[in-house]
Formats: C-alpha cells, sequence, structure tokens
C-alpha cells in the first residue's frame, strides 16, 4: 500500500522532524495537538491538524482512541508514533490497525514481547544474547550490591534507583514501583546488578518483512542525568573490532527473536572490561536517531515508510563515514537539580553551517509549557573525524542565541570539551563525578556585559528606541566632562549576582562608564550593539530585551548573560519567611513523606514533598531540622512556581529533639 497522508502521533521535535521526510515525499501530514499546544510548530508545519481536547498528556496524546479517531476524520492512511508516548503500546498498535489504518512501527507482537524488561531478557537469553544476570531483592546481600532497580515497563529513568546500602533496598523499592506505576501504569520492579562506570552503547537496526535486518553501526549515549541521555555519539568511541562486531550480531539476533521489522534500538550496558550487556530493545525510534542517520547517509522516517509500505530494504547494509555528536538542549538548571524552565522563548537560533544540523519544536516567540519534556531541540554535528566534529558542535552551541528560560547550553558546552570526553573515556557516571565543576561559574566578565546592558539601556532611553545613537569611531571611557552619573542594577539570572553600574552621558549623547581612569573604551553604543575594548582587544556584546523589558538577554563571544533589571531600593514585600519550602517550578503534588502533617519532627535534608513537572519528579527538601508547623500541599494539587508548600521552625541549635524531651 501507498501511503499518501499520514498523521503523527506525537508533537514537538520529533513530529516536526517526520514532517520534513514527508514534505519531501509528498505525503501529506497531519497533526494532533492539545489546547496547550494549539500554537506549537508542529501543528504550524503540518497540512493538517486535528485537535484534541485538554492539555495533560493523560487526556491527550495518551488517548489513543481519540488519535485514531482523528486519523479518520483527517483522511489519513497511516500512524507514525514517534518516540515516547504511544510509541510502544502494543494495544494502540492494534487498534491503528484494526481501523484499516498502516501502522508505521513493528508488529504488535514484537511490542508486545519487548514491552516488559523481565520477560524481553528471558527471550534473549534464548537467542544467547548476553545478559546481566538478575537479583531477587528478597535475597540480596552485601555481596549483590550496588543494585539497579529499574521498571519492568517504560523507560526514560522513571522507576530508577541505584543501591548502594542493603537498609535502603526497601524504601527505595517501594519509591520505584510508586513512580513505575505513576509513569506507566505498571509498578513491577526488577532488579540487577549496577555495573560501575559502565557505558551505554546501543545499536540501530533496521529490518524489513523479507528477513533482512540491518545493524547500522553503535552510538555511544554515556552522558546521561537521571538516567536520561544528554549527548549521543556515533560510532561508539574506543571499542574495538571484535566487540563491534558481538555487539552487531547480538541486536540482529535479538530482531530476528522477536520478528522484527522497522526501526529499532538494541541497549547494552558495556562494563570497563569491554563485556556487553543486553539492556532493553527500544521498539521505535530514538530521539538519537540523527547521529546514525548522519553517518550512514539515511533517512530513518524514510526507511521506515517503505518498510510499512511493504517494499524491501537493499540486502548490502549503507557504509558508514565520519562522527557525528548530537547534544540535547533543555530548559533546563542543571546547577539546581535539573529543574526543568518554562516561560516564553524570545530567541532560538543556531548558526547554519555545512556539517550541522537543527532539530526543534519550537522557534523564538513559542511559549515553553509545564505539560510535556523540556527539550527544546537537538543540535546535530558531523565531520570526517571525532574531533571535528566535537570541536563544530561546540562552537555551534557557543554562538547561538538563546534567550528565554534557563537552559543547559553551557553544560553541553563544557562537556563537549571537557578532557575525559575529547579523550573518550565515557560512563554513565559521568555528571555524577564532574557536575559540580561543569556548572561552576565560568571565566566570563558577567559585570562587562553588565556595563554593557547599561550603556545600550541608556541609548534606548534617549533614542526612545527609534535607533542607533550616532557614534563617533573611537573615544576614551572617560572624559573631564561635567555631568552627574546614573546608577543600574542588574541581577544575574539564574545565580542571584548583583552588579550595580555607574555610568554618565557626557554632551556627545554617549554614555560611558563612571570610573575615572577605567580600562574600558567604549567604541560604539547601539540599543542592540555595545563595542568596548578591553585591555587594548574589542569585544562585542549583542544585546535583546524581554517583551516587558524587565529582562536583558547580552551575548558575547564564548558567554551569554540574562540580566534582570533591578529597583534601586529592595521591596520588603518580596521576603520570604525563613523555613519557607516554595515550589521551584509549576507541577503536580504527587506524593508526600508518610505521616507528614503539621507537627511532624524533620530532619534537613529529608524528602518532604514530591512534585511531578515536564515528565520529571523533583523532591522537595527539608531546609533545616526542625518540626512542620503548616503544610499546603496535597497529592493532585496543581501548584504555580513559588507558592507556598510548607513551612519548617528551624530547631535552635544544641536544642534537643521534641522526642528527647517528652
Amino acid at each position: 500500500m501507498t501511503i499518501t497522508t499520514l498523521l503523527v502521533a506525537n508533537r514537538g521535535e520529533i513530529a516536526c522532524r517526520i514532517f520534513r521526510t514527508c514534505r519531501a515525499l509528498g505525503i501529506t501530514t497531519v497533526a494532533v495537538y492539545s489546547d496547550a499546544d494549539a500554537d506549537a510548530l508542529h501543528v504550524r508545519e503540518a497540512d493538517l491538524a486535528v485537535r484534541l481536547p485538554g492539555a495533560a498528556p493523560a487526556d491527550t496524546y495518551l488517548r489513543g482512541d481519540l488519535v485514531v479517531a482523528a486519523a479518520l476524520v483527517a483522511g489519513a492512511d497511516a500512524v507514525h508514533p514517534g518516540y515516547g508516548f504511544l510509541s510502544e503500546n502494543a494495544a494502540f498498535a492494534a487498534a491503528v490497525q484494526d481501523a484499516g489504518l498502516v501502522w508505521v512501527g513493528p508488529p504488535v507482537k514484537a511490542i508486545e514481547l519487548m514491552a516488559s524488561k523481565t520477560r524481553a531478557k528471558e527471550l534473549m537469553a534464548g537467542a544467547g544474547v548476553p545478559l546481566l544476570a538478575p537479583v531477587d531483592p528478597a535475597t540480596a546481600g552485601p555481596d549483590d550490591l550496588p543494585l539497579l532497580l529499574k521498571a519492568a515497563s517504560g523507560g526514560g529513568g522513571r522507576g530508577m534507583r541505584i543501591v548502594r546500602e542493603l537498609d535502603a533496598l526497601g524504601g527505595e523499592l517501594l519509591a520505584a514501583a510508586a513512580e513505575a506505576a505513576s509513569a506507566f501504569g505498571d509498578g513491577e520492579v526488577f532488579a540487577e546488578p549496577y555495573v560501575e562506570r559502565g557505558r551505554h552503547v546501543e545499536v540501530q537496526v533496521m529490518a524489513d518483512a523479507y528477513d533482512t535486518v540491518w545493524a547500522l553501526g553503535t552510538r555511544d549515549c554515556s552522558l546521561q542525568r537521571r538516567h536520561q541521555k544528554v549527548i549521543e555519539e556515533a560510532p561508539a568511541p574506543g571499542l574495538d573490532d571484535a566487540l563491534r562486531a558481538r555487539l552487531h550480531d547480538a541486536a540482529v539476533a535479538a530482531a530476528r527473536a522477536v520478528g522484527y521489522r522497522g526501526a529499532g534500538t538494541v541497549e547494552f550496558l558495556v562494563s570497563a572490561e569491554g563485556r556487553p550487556y543486553f539492556l532493553e530493545m527500544n521498539t521505535r525510534l530514538q530521539v538519537e536517531h540523527p547521529v546514525t542517520e548522519a553517518v550512514f547517509g539515511v533517512d530513518l522516517v524514510a526507511l521506515q515508510l517503505r518498510v510499512a509500505e511493504g517494499e524491501p530494504l537493499d540486502v548490502v547494509v549503507p557504509a558508514a563515514s565520519g562522527h557525528a555528536v548530537e547534544a540535547r538542549l533543555y530548559a533546563e538548571d542543571p546547577a539546581r537539580d535539573w529543574q526543568p524552565q518554562t516561560g516564553a522563548l524570545l530567541t532560538l537560533e543556531v548558526p547554519d553551517a555545512p556539517g550541522l544540523r537543527l532539530d526543534t519544536g519550537y522557534t523564538g516567540g513559542d511559549t515553553i509549557g509545564v505539560h510535556y519534556d523540556p527539550m527544546l531541540a537537538k543540535v546535530i554535528a558531523h565531520a570526517p573525524t571525532r574531533t571535528a566534529a566535537i570541536r563544530l558542535l561546540a562552537g555551534a552551541l557557543e554562538r547561538a542565541r538563546i534567550h528565554g528560560p534557563v537552559t543547559n547550553r553551557a553544560l553541553l558546552v563544557r562537556s563537549l570539551r571537557h578532557p575525559d570526553f575529547v579523550a573518550g573515556r565515557l560512563d554513565t557516571g559521568f555528571y555524577d563525578r564532574h557536575l559540580p565543576a561543569l556548572t561552576a561559574p565560568g571565566d566570563g566578565d558577567p559585570a562587562t556585559a553588565a556595563l554593557a546592558a547599561a550603556l545600550a539601556e541608556a541609548v534606548a532611553a534617549t533614542t526612545h528606541g527609534t535607533g542607533p545613537a550616532p557614534t563617533p569611531s573611537r573615544f576614551g571611557a572617560w572624559r573631564n566632562v561635567p555631568s552627574q552619573p546614573q546608577v543600574k542594577r542588574y541581577r544575574s539570572d539564574p545565580d542571584g549576582t548583583e552588579h550595580e553600574i555607574a555610568y554618565r552621558t557626557p554632551r556627545t549623547g554617549i554614555p560611558e562608564p563612571y570610573e575615572a581612569g577605567s580600562a574600558t573604551q567604549v567604541v560604539s553604543v547601539t540599543p542592540t550593539r555595545v563595542t568596548l575594548e578591553l585591555g587594548g582587544v574589542t569585544r562585542h556584546f549583542d544585546l535583546a530585551h524581554d517583551r516587558d523589558r524587565d529582562r536583558v538577554h547580552v551575548d558575547t563571544a564564548g558567554a551569554s548573560y540574562t540580566f534582570t533589571a533591578l529597583p534601586r531600593f529592595t521591596d520588603p514585600t518580596t521576603r520570604t519567611d525563613p523555613g519557607s519550602l516554595l515550589a521551584p517550578m509549576p507541577g503536580t503534588v504527587v506524593r508526600l513523606a508518610e505521616g507528614l502533617a503539621p507537627g511532624t519532627v524533620v530532619e534537613a535534608g529529608q524528602p518532604l514533598i514530591w512534585l511531578e513537572a515536564m515528565k520529571m519528579e523533583h523532591r522537595i527538601l527539608a531546609p533545616a531540622s526542625g518540626t512542620l508547623t503548616a503544610l499546603h500541599a496535597a497529592p493532585g494539587h496543581q501548584v504555580e512556581v513559588g507558592a507556598l508548600l510548607a513551612v519548617v521552625q528551624e530547631r535552635a541549635a544544641g536544642a534537643p529533639a521534641p522526642e528527647e524531651t517528652a
């Protein structure tokens, strides 16, 4: 059957990416969208779109019945699930086919066999695929530690815990099961040995209905946060030919064992000694598929469509060339426990150059909401060598202009340039070891960037934003011209550092620093660009203001800053009582610590409240040891950023706990 109209049962970046291939093939595209996504990029790019009433995933993108109905009403003849949501849901795949539509994915039976990690491991053992031996938590002893607890269903790091002490095993089992049940509707959890310094290496497979199975090389996805991938590359570096062959053979055996068709990924854990162990098979397209496409020169979505139409693959596997690296750009703050960020995305501009690719579901002017994953885009670089690909990607990210919520952009650049990453010393503990250094204040000069913001604002005020002020070719930073100094105060986001900038505007109308003997010379100033000479080096600062003009974004070579303009005096109403626990982001309260109520004695660092936002669960910890005096949170409550959740009255130093005085 020839596919003429395709509905993508997904949103954001992956929907836009699939639409791109469809346009190239002449296939009409259909989007589905929630109320929160009514103006989203994937809706704007589709030929047709069907609304799914509601905002939460459970009411929209996870409603298979509504998605199938949308495909029928739009006249689609095929459905592509993308990744996440219903992509590995066997019942949804069956419903699509029962409705007379083409399912662009693997057979329902293959999805069912691989849906449970425990059952999949049993099947792989029979196919000769190398496995880690499971551990029964009920009989686990000290020699079994550390253990990794994993949800039998689902993925993305949900329901996953590392246990290093037997005393913690019971509590972690309960927590993992609760998270798995909430995320996947299945609380089954299993345990296996946790491999220290292991690498996450996977093999892309593509299979047709004529017994042809391609193994399209390896990918390394070891750089992860919260068991979710951040940077991926192909091929996986540092593997010898024998290990690569073993991984390819095991992946093909896994695909054949379930009668696989279409695109899939077989994931392995490779120990420091070079021994591979099967983790799982993802019966869908992976987020990181572009690095494989770049190296093998293929379009995996086009191949998925080809297989779904019943066409055979070529017998000869395409040849690989060069190296590709992908970085996932997230709206999150790595320095604050990876907290997701929301709000207006003012600018998203990534340099366009040979070897670079941008896959995104956002453009400047869009809003990042609270309901979905915080990934903004994927930036991919392909070059003849690994060194060249890393350099190209790091440079592109560094020169990107991203204004709005805090992102992990700086972390990505630093990760790509870290000596361990450059040398290919990769394992899943990379961020556990290096995160403090990777998120520490950089070598940039935020004070000078704040000066540029103040000078640009002064010019904008005098020109009323109608255009650049007249600028001489060059003038000094200090002039003996009487004028009153002006003071501007800015707060750096997100670290909160305050900068006080003094400047004056002489008769020339060109503002300059109010500091005798300053080594900074002003070359030119407009409302959107300031050029300064610092120590004999000329530097440019590009500026952009948020819509409300309270925040200004300053981009310069190698660094970007966001400042919030502050009033001259602090507003006392902004102070918060000590011990207040505020919601760090909009989200839903999913559970409370057992027995938590006003009057409960708590210890510093104790998890009290669990908040779910943007597909991740966040713990709200007691700020100090003391007594809970107020509790305003309850499971199911929707809260806004800054909402008061609870109050802990700190116990005075040296004072006994209440139970000690009873």
